[in-house]
């Protein structure tokens, strides 16, 4: 994998000594109900944060607030000191079974479309915009299934091939919404590898999972997050006995697995799908 640097060309004003991500007093209702309430914390550029709850904790209804496609009851999002909306800069990866998987493209194609917010919606791409687009590639280990059909792809590849598309993107702040949900070992450790070029180009990353030890372990800081932020900092200082049971009460079960140890609950997802 090579290590090259990502230059990115900002199109939103972004504010000098901003963090990269500040999010403050957000709250959102549905149907009268809290999905998120009174949600604060902020990111500095290049962090990796594992956001860690049980389902229908409010991480989806997170992340897409952060990505300017939700607006908020309340509360404000900055994104390095302006509102998300109008920032090309915010890459968004949802979960896998939310995409249609039958649609008829190719991989090159699902890249190029990260560069509708360079390009501009009537512009048709330049050789140098498909040459980026297999540096991309290059970056994810996928330079060779550029003529693939999405259909084609195993797991792991359709999230990488989805990284890829952030980088063309040149995304700063990546939202992975459970992106190593389902994949075999070999599959998340190579996610992880491009995450490890995605820190050294100082894409700050947060990433929704449900593995605990792949928290721990693999992240920066990790968020405990039930429709409150429950605790952002260190595992050791977020992931104790009193947190988790306020997070998940009595539905948490801890499961060791090849993988690491999974919190699993059986709550409904209620308001959101996570």
């Amino acid at each position: 994998m090579q290590n090259t640097r990502i230059s990115f060309f900002k199109l939103a004003p972004h504010e000098a000594g901003a963090p990269i991500l500040e999010v403050a007093g957000i709250t959102v209702l549905y149907d009268g109900r809290p999905a998120l309430e009174d949600v604060s914390f902020r990111l500095t550029k290049g962090e990796r944060v594992a956001v860690v709850g049980p389902n229908g904790a409010g991480k989806s209804t997170l992340f897409k607030v952060v990505a300017g496609v939700l607006r908020p009851s309340a509360g404000r999002v900055d994104v390095a000191g302006h509102g998300p909306r109008g920032h090309v800069c915010i890459a968004y990866i949802v979960q896998r079974s939310q995409v249609d998987w039958t649609f008829p493209v190719s991989v090159k194609d699902v890249v190029m479309m990260g560069r509708i917010g360079q390009l501009g919606l009537l512009r048709h791409p330049r050789p140098s915009d498909w040459e980026y687009v297999h540096h991309c590639l290059e970056i994810v280990g996928m330079a060779d299934l550029a003529e693939r059909q999405i259909a084609e792809l195993s797991g792991g590849q359709q999230q990488r091939m989805f990284i890829a598309r952030a980088l063309a993107q040149e995304a700063e702040l990546m939202l992975m919404d459970e992106p190593l949900t389902g994949l075999d070992t070999p599959s998340q450790e190579n996610i992880f590898r491009v995450l490890d070029v995605l820190r050294q180009q100082q894409v700050t990353v947060m990433v929704a999972t449900h593995n605990l030890s792949q928290a721990t372990d693999r992240f920066d800081r990790v968020m405990l997050l039930n429709r409150r932020l429950l605790g952002l900092g260190l595992p050791a200082e977020v992931f104790t006995p009193e947190r988790l049971a306020v997070a998940y009460g009595d539905h948490l079960q801890m499961i060791k697995t090849s993988e690491g140890v999974v919190m699993v609950d059986d709550a409904c997802c209620g308001e959101e799908s996570e």
